[in-house]
């Protein structure tokens, strides 16, 4: 395929992505159809650099587009593969390109992602990558960073009131994902620290905000519901208690004291 077929495959999954009545799959199938047309490019072009220039600027849009493409089929491998192969054109190829518009808002994506997946160390890896300046100020930088400090402090609150604070509305899946974490963390505590709750201490503990949803939370975490009472009492797997016989093993420790004694 010829870099000019390329560029028209790629105005037709521009223009199906950004439609009202936007047909994934069809930008599924036009996505799979342009990375193999790249990955032919890519050994076609030799030495001129003003097709070369077209053909990187054509790879990092069709990569982006998949990345957010990715968020919107909810297929989270699916985006860390598209961010893998973008970071090559964010750095490597950063002189040959002008910056993207859209680098940020995907690089802010990725932060939240490996704070869904509690890859905190993988998180700050990629701070250090990033300028800055960019941290504090930059809003699609600034919401991941702000989040994780919320995280390390316990403040589950700010992170849900985070999401109504998102930069862009791909955000949200990821806060999504990160607030179900929260909640089992929260459900595991509660089963150790109370024997019940009242429903609706339940819904504000574990941030819900209709009945419903907290009835479908209890079930999937085997939680026993009184509807009389209204309240859910937490069914735990206790450890089984060990008695240790005390007074016995004094007893015989006595006896070995004794038989020493003698010994001796």
């Amino acid at each position: 395929m010829s870099l000019s077929e390329a560029k028209g495959l790629y105005e037709n999954l521009r223009t199906e992505f950004n439609s009202p009545n936007c047909n994934l799959d069809k930008c599924g199938e036009l996505l799979s159809k342009l990375k193999i047309a790249l990955t032919e490019l890519s050994f076609l072009i030799h030495g001129d650099d003003k097709t070369n220039q077209e053909s990187l600027l054509l790879a990092r849009e069709v990569l982006e587009i998949g990345a957010q493409w990715s968020i919107r089929v909810k297929d989270v491998p699916s985006f860390e593969r598209y961010i893998a192969q973008l970071k090559t054109y964010y750095s490597d190829y950063s002189s040959q390109l002008s910056t993207s518009d859209k680098m940020y808002p995907l690089i802010g994506l990725n932060l939240l992602r490996l704070l869904a997946q509690n890859k905190i160390s993988e998180f700050h890896t990629s701070l250090e990558s990033i300028e800055p300046d960019q941290l504090h100020n930059n809003p699609y930088i600034k919401h991941p960073v702000e989040l994780e400090q919320s995280l390390m402090e316990g403040s589950y609150n700010k992170v849900w009131n985070s999401r109504s604070e998102v930069p862009a509305e791909e955000y949200s899946f990821f806060i999504d994902i990160l607030m179900e974490t929260i909640r089992n963390e929260i459900a595991g505590c509660s089963e150790k620290a109370y024997e019940s709750l009242p429903l609706g201490d339940a819904a504000t503990l574990l941030f819900f905000k209709k009945l419903e949803d907290v009835l479908t939370f209890a079930q999937e975490r085997g939680w026993t519901i009184n509807p009389t009472d209204k309240k859910i009492y937490f069914t735990t797997k206790h450890e089984e208690v060990v008695d240790i016989p005390s007074n016995k093993i004094i007893a015989q420790s006595l006896n070995y004291a004794r038989e020493l004694e003698r010994i001796v």
